[in-house]
Parts: C-alpha cells; sequence; structure tokens
C-alpha cells in the first residue's frame, strides 16, 4: 500500500471512539433546551383544600390500623387502644 492510502484508513477502535464521541455530543444538543420547568400548583393557591391522601392510600392506612388492632389484640388478650392521630 502507498503512504496516502494508508493514512486514509481508519483503524476501527478509532471509528468507534468517533461515533461514540458524535452520538454523545449530538444527545446532548438535543436535551439542551431553553424550556423551564413547570411547578405544581399549591391546594391553597387554586382555593380547593388539601387532599387527605388518594383512595388508594386512605384504604391502605385503614387495613393499617386493622392489622395493628389485631396484632395488639393477639399479643396482650385485650383491646386496643384508639389508634393516634397521624400527623399529615
Amino acid at each position: 500500500m502507498s503512504d496516502q492510502e494508508e493514512a486514509k484508513l481508519i483503524s476501527r477502535r478509532r471509528m468507534v471512539s468517533l461515533l461514540a464521541l458524535a452520538a454523545a455530543a449530538g444527545f446532548g444538543a438535543l436535551t439542551a433546551s431553553d424550556a423551564e420547568a413547570q411547578t405544581a400548583a399549591t391546594p391553597e393557591a387554586t382555593g380547593t383544600p388539601p387532599a387527605t391522601g388518594t383512595h388508594g392510600m386512605q384504604r391502605r392506612q385503614g387495613r393499617r390500623t386493622a392489622r395493628h388492632e389485631r396484632r395488639h389484640t393477639r399479643r396482650t388478650g385485650g383491646t386496643a387502644p384508639a389508634a393516634p392521630a397521624t400527623p399529615q
């Protein structure tokens, strides 16, 4: 091979690194934007009362309270004390 042909050849390792660099630069260009994140409106700002949790969260809390009462009854043989108010 002549010297000019050898200069034009690029090794596979060099080609892969160039492709990776180009992909990283392209990804960076796609993700960079001037958009700002949206903030969620607070319940006070919208005029609605604050939620006490979703339906699923309320069901979970009910099951949890019942489970604690059953456990207390099983361990002590008596009735469970009133559940304390959960701070939210």
